[in-house]
Parts: structure tokens; sequence; C-alpha cells
């Protein structure tokens, strides 16, 4: 029998090949992207895009009304600036939205509790914890608990990057036929990837580290 998963899916880099490794594993997968009010939806559609093109079914939980309430981080709030530069500088703390991957683990929680499904994936990996909060093992472990306890089928949480880099996630989307130039990453949400944003400087980097090609289009 299958295993069925929900993949909580930007559209983004990780949760691609995060989608089309589930999917070489065998697992009967259904996508859930969330639209938090984010500053664009570039993600968004290019998940669309990539799940149309799969044949996965693909979801989008509108949430965007909650933007006010998500504050302070440069990818809610229009008067605060995205930082430039990389994953370690101070300063990428303004893109931390509050609490978002609990929103996220929560919904994605409540379909896979109504399909029943076996489990909700995600692409977190080793870098991510240094920056994001809502990444860390004393995060992730009590919630997991928790969403197992939430009904009588239980559904786990699962980080199958957990332990893996950028780069070696970017190779393993190479060995998987990834196509990274549908993907999309930049925080500033213009046509081409800007090149500057955190995001884009960790992208670049991975492709480099991996000796893979980097197909993105950049400004910079």
């Amino acid at each position: 029998m299958k295993r069925k998963t929900i993949l909580i899916y930007s559209g983004g880099m990780d949760s691609t090949v995060l989608l089309y490794n589930l999917l070489a594993e065998g697992d009967e997968v259904a996508a859930l992207s969330i639209d938090y009010g984010q500053r664009h939806r570039r993600e968004l559609g290019a998940g669309h895009a990539i799940t149309t093109r799969l044949g996965v079914e693909h979801h989008l939980a509108d949430l965007s009304a909650l933007r006010p309430l998500l504050a302070g981080s440069s990818q809610t709030s229009e008067g605060v600036a995205v930082p430039h530069g990389h994953y370690a500088a101070e300063t990428m703390k303004l893109t931390v939205v509050p609490n978002r991957n609990m929103l996220m683990l929560a919904v994605a929680g409540a379909w896979a509790i109504s399909r029943k499904a076996d489990r909700i994936a995600y692409a977190a990996h080793a870098g991510d914890h240094a920056i994001y909060p809502d990444c860390r093992e004393e995060f992730v472990q009590p919630l997991a608990q928790a969403l197992e306890n939430a009904d009588w089928h239980r559904v786990r949480i699962a980080r199958p990057f957990i332990t893996m880099t950028k780069a070696e996630i970017c190779g393993l989307g190479h060995r998987l036929g990834v196509p990274f130039d549908l993907t999309y990453s930049c925080y500033e949400g213009r046509d081409a990837h800007c090149g500057k944003c955190g995001t884009c400087v960790e992208r670049k980097e991975a492709f480099q580290l991996a000796n893979v090609n980097d197909p993105t289009v950049y400004e910079a």
C-alpha cells in the first residue's frame, strides 16, 4: 500500500526536490501551498505550474487575511525592506514570519487527518535552524507529539532533508531531474531573481557547491 503524504509546498527549490523525491519513493502525494499574505505570489505560481506538470493534486489554502497579525517581517510588512546578504547575517532575522511553520503544519495536519494521510512532509534542512526558530528540534518535536494526539487517526511529521545541506538537496534534485528553472525562491518577487537577498545568495551557493549548472536568471 502506498504511503500517503501531504507535502507542504512552496514552489521553491527545496520543496520541489522533496516533491520529486517523494514521488520517486512511491508515495501518494498531495501538495499544500499556503497564502499567508506574503510579499508576492511568485512561488505559489511556480508551485501550481510544477504540480500541474506532474499531475499532482495541489491545494492552496488562503490565509492571507492573517497578514496584519504577522507583521514585523520583510515578507508580510511593506514597510520592512528585504535584507540583502547571506543567511548568516543578523539582518536575516527580518525575513522570519511569526510562527509560520506552526500555521502551515496546523493546516496541513487538519487536511492530513481529514483524508487519512500517514504523514506531513516539509523540506526543512540542516541550515534552517540557525535562522528560523520554528525549524529547531525544540519546536518541532512537541508539535509532532501534539499532532499525533490531535485525532484518533495519527499523523506523523516528516523532515527527510533535516540532516542535508542545501547543496546536497541541489545535488539530489539534479539526479532526480528536477526542473530548477521552474522553481522560484527570491524574496523580492521580481521576474528575475534579484541575486542579492538571503534566499538568492543561498540558492547560488548551493548550485556552486553541488557543481550543478544553475539555470536561474539573476539580476545580479
